[in-house]
């Protein structure tokens, strides 16, 4: 498991979470964040159900800028039973539809951006949640991060 110092996973969570923002809004600029196929529309419902349930799973807790759990225990309830990082799985499931439909090479690199910044966040995330959960290591072991039984 990455076990970055703490100033660097925090670092590190931010470029992650800025990569994501500069994807989305350049998929955003693009144009090639949504589609009328109904297949894209369908699929980016679904990514928007997963968010909110696993948002409402996760409850009152805040986010934040830069990779921090938060207290209160392990979630793994909800959506977490199946995938370690469901809104993040979901931020991409939104913005992939939209990407391959357009299917250009901006399109594609923007997806790449967001879904590279998706997984430098968890990865930060996941070293913090070890950390301050024990427990952790037992899930991640079982639960996938964003794939069931693949990734």
């Amino acid at each position: 498991m990455f076990r970055p110092t703490a100033s660097v996973a925090k670092a590190a969570s931010t470029a992650g979470y800025l990569a994501m923002i500069l994807g989305l809004l350049g998929l955003l600029l693009h144009r090639s964040l949504f589609a009328p196929a109904a297949a894209v529309v369908i699929a980016q419902v679904g990514a928007l159900a997963l968010m909110l349930w696993a948002r409402f799973t996760f409850g009152r807790r805040s986010f934040h800028f830069a990779a921090d759990p938060t207290r209160g225990g392990l979630v793994t309830t909800g959506p977490y039973r199946f995938i370690r990082h469901p809104i993040y799985t979901a931020v991409c499931l939104f913005a992939w539809p939209g990407v391959l439909a357009n299917g250009s090479l901006p399109a594609l690199g923007l997806g790449a951006l967001l879904t590279a910044g998706a997984v430098v966040r968890m990865r930060c995330e996941e070293a913090f949640l070890a950390e301050r959960y024990p427990e952790y290591r037992r899930y991640a072991a079982t639960t996938k991060r964003m794939i069931p039984h693949v990734f």
